[in-house]
């Protein structure tokens, strides 16, 4: 056979087998965008459902808002939030349309549905407050149940996701398989490609085969290990040998693709995921030294190239006072007033360098003319500012490894759980604290007693309890009407106030009758003390509506533990000797004897 023959058919030979290794690398490359494919669905899918769960979040927290305010202001915003909630099916028909499967479809309308169900409560809390029952509006807003509701809302939305990253995991492993076994065909006509171009270059291709053949066989093998780092060299002519050389370029380009989606859907989840357990375990948070806390131990995991401060908002003095660093800030100061910060002043995010240049703010510590690349994150509620997340980069550490809208999540997640302490707050000083006077109840008395009895006991170191009643309190009311008779008590109240010690406790026990508890006091002290009150109150001169309401005289009853009396008989043996005080005439002072003195006497 003439060498001219052997030429053309391995001419032939090579051009078909460069066609179907070049088909093979296409059909590759398709099976990766199918990989591409999935994961953009899988945030297409993430995307659509982010709204539900934060909508449901908001709802809750302006409903219960509302049930504990009563401010038109929250009302207002949950029926603006309420307003723009799309309806059910053409949510339904969004996330059909861009992929959902029947069982995620199943579990997102179990979602909506527990979500809905939360709404019927929301309206009826509302519908409860604005007839002023805050109350039963309170109890179901906070009851087990409505809580309940609120995780299970959440329960199916993590169902639907899990659902989703099973299909998605699934997407991603057919296609993987797909293009492992086109890249194997495409590694195999490859071989053969340069086999017989190894067997053709002997007699005609030699200096113009051989050398790119080896150089692609090099690039073909790292590509095969997914080692992408390696680069196709790159040849004009127009033959097999520069469509090969495309070939693996696209091949790579792809492959580094894949990679990088990888590698954002990894670093998404695991910033994704931080930031969720960071929100739980805020939100469990009873106290803001917990909060704190977990601050400082989630932040530099979700932001590791950042330092940073929390500041709280000290309203009495209009400063914000830092609340807890972490990894050492070093550009601003530890305390700073509101106008200091221009993110404050406007509201929203401040940066001062970056793409868009800006004013700095004067709480930092600005060196040489440099401006660091610093944040200011404003902590905001319905009621106004609760404080700032200052960021700054950390030295040596590039600062491009967190996204901005994960800074915004953990702004709005940080300010959601200082509000909510701020209400808890709130709801336990109501529960704390008799409406009228001011002065802490019954409740709080019960807390207060057993842990200064405890202490006493413990420590050996006395305590002293003056029982105190408003004499003819019946009169007041009875003449002058109820509003006079709280008139007078008010007035009691702010007398008991003002004669007693920073550690004394003063307490509205009920109805007429008040209670001052004083840990480290002996008895000659209390009784002095209560003689003082005795004085001050009988001095009063009480005013109700222009009418003078005559003279307000008090009978109080002293008591003095271990030396009167056993600490487990403290309150009952001062109000013992209030009503001797109340016999022997009134507006006196009468202190307890000891047992041990009466049965000696005897």
């Amino acid at each position: 056979m003439r060498l001219a023959t052997i030429t053309n058919w391995a001419y032939g030979a090579t051009v078909i087998l460069t066609l179907m290794s070049g088909t093979t690398m296409l059909f590759a490359s398709a099976a990766q965008q199918r990989e591409r494919a999935a994961v953009a669905q899988r945030y297409e899918l993430d995307k659509a459902t982010s709204y539900m769960l934060e909508e449901v979040e908001m709802l809750s927290g302006l409903a219960r808002q509302y049930a504990v305010n009563a401010s038109p202001a929250d009302l207002a915003a949950y029926q603006r939030e309420l307003k723009e909630l799309r309806a059910i099916e053409e949510r339904t028909r969004h996330i059909r349309d861009i992929g959902a499967s029947t069982d995620e479809l199943r579990a997102l309308h179990d979602a909506m549905r527990w979500a809905d169900a939360l709404q019927d409560e929301q309206q009826a809390a509302i519908t409860a407050a604005r007839k002023g029952d805050r109350p039963t509006a309170i109890h179901i807003l906070f009851s087990p149940e409505y809580e309940r509701e609120l995780d299970r809302a959440r329960t199916n939305v993590e169902r639907f996701q899990y659902r989703l990253d099973e299909r998605t995991e699934a997407a991603l492993r057919s296609a993987t398989e797909v293009a492992r076994l086109w890249r194997g065909l495409s590694e195999l006509m490859l071989g053969v490609t340069a086999f017989l171009f190894l067997f053709v270059l002997y007699f005609v291709f030699r200096r113009r085969v051989l050398h790119p053949v080896v150089k692609l066989s090099d690039v073909i093998s790292r590509l095969a290990a997914q080692d992408y780092a390696a680069e196709a060299p790159k040849y004009d002519q127009i033959d097999e040998i520069g469509d090969m050389a495309q070939a693996l370029r696209v091949f790579r380009e792809n492959g580094l693709e894949r990679q990088r989606l990888e590698q954002e859907r990894d670093s998404d989840r695991a910033v994704r995921d931080l930031l969720s357990r960071m929100t739980q375990r805020m939100q469990g948070c009873d106290t803001l030294e917990e909060l704190k806390s977990v601050i400082r131990r989630f932040i530099p995991e979700v932001a590791p190239q950042l330092s940073g401060r929390l500041y709280l908002l000290d309203a009495s003095r209009n400063v914000m006072v830092e609340a807890c660093a972490w990894s050492n800030p070093v550009h601003s100061r530890a305390e700073f007033p509101v106008a200091a910060c221009w993110g404050l002043r406007r509201g929203s995010a401040h940066r001062a360098t970056g793409e868009a240049i800006d004013v700095p703010c004067d709480h930092l510590r600005v060196e040489g003319g440099d401006v660091p690349d610093v944040i200011c994150l404003p902590l905001t509620s319905q009621h106004g500012t609760l404080g700032l997340l200052y960021f700054e980069p950390q030295p040596g550490i590039p600062s491009s490894g967190i996204s901005d809208v994960y800074l915004t999540m953990l702004t709005e997640n940080i300010g959601l759980a200082l509000d909510n302490l701020r209400l808890r707050d709130a709801l336990r000083d109501l529960a704390m604290a008799d409406p009228l006077t001011t002065l802490a109840n019954r409740r709080q008395l019960d807390e207060a007693l057993e842990h200064h009895l405890s202490q006493s006991r413990q420590q050996g170191t006395p305590i002293s309890c003056v029982m105190i009643d408003v004499d003819h309190f019946k009169r007041f009311n009875d003449e002058y009407g109820h509003d006079a008779g709280d008139t007078v008590l008010k007035v009691v109240a702010d007398t008991l106030k003002k004669s007693v010690r920073q550690e004394d406790l003063v307490f509205r026990y009920g109805g007429e009758e008040f209670l001052l508890l004083m840990p480290g006091m002996e008895v000659e002290g209390a009784a002095h003390r209560a003689e003082e009150i005795r004085a001050a109150v009988s001095a009063l001169h009480v005013h109700h509506e222009g009418v003078k309401l005559g003279s307000v005289t008090v009978s109080l009853g002293v008591a003095s533990a271990p030396l009167l009396c056993g600490q487990d008989r403290l309150v009952q043996t001062a109000d013992a000797a209030l009503l001797r005080a109340k016999r022997e005439g009134r507006n006196r002072v009468v202190v307890a004897e000891a047992r041990r003195r009466n049965r000696s006497a005897a």
